[in-house]
């Protein structure tokens, strides 16, 4: 199976092809430097992404907190996530980093709060 993937690791944003079957890769061409083979290897074997959203705050109704998943969360899992995510609630006041859900759907990633709201600093 072939690929191709738009390198993000730089600006120059190689068209990186991969060519491989399930998680094996078999090769990779047009990659300017080490690192868009890495990329790009990983990104056909096994792709993530780092999940930003909003939850809702407890006892707000007109307020929504911004957060995002502490390290990237495989793809297949993200509209998974979302769910658990759209039952939630984050507690007031909350500080910036503070983990809003525990290692979610067993990702080893935690859902942290990117702002904070209702403290004094």
């Amino acid at each position: 199976m072939k690929k191709e993937i738009i390198c993000t690791v730089c600006p120059r944003g190689c068209h990186i092809t991969v060519d491989g079957e399930g998680e094996t890769v078999t090769s990779v061409t047009g990659n300017s430097c080490q690192r868009g083979f890495t990329y790009a290897s990983a990104e056909f074997a096994h792709p993530v992404r780092i999940l930003t959203t909003t939850v809702r705050l407890a006892g707000r109704t007109d307020t929504l907190l911004p957060v995002r998943s502490s390290r990237p969360v495989p793809k297949e899992k993200l509209f998974a996530c979302m769910e658990v995510i759209r039952s939630a609630e984050a507690p007031v006041p909350v500080r910036q980093h503070d983990v809003i859900i525990e290692n979610i759907l067993g990702t080893g990633a935690d859902i942290i709060a990117s702002a904070s709201f209702g403290t004094d600093d």
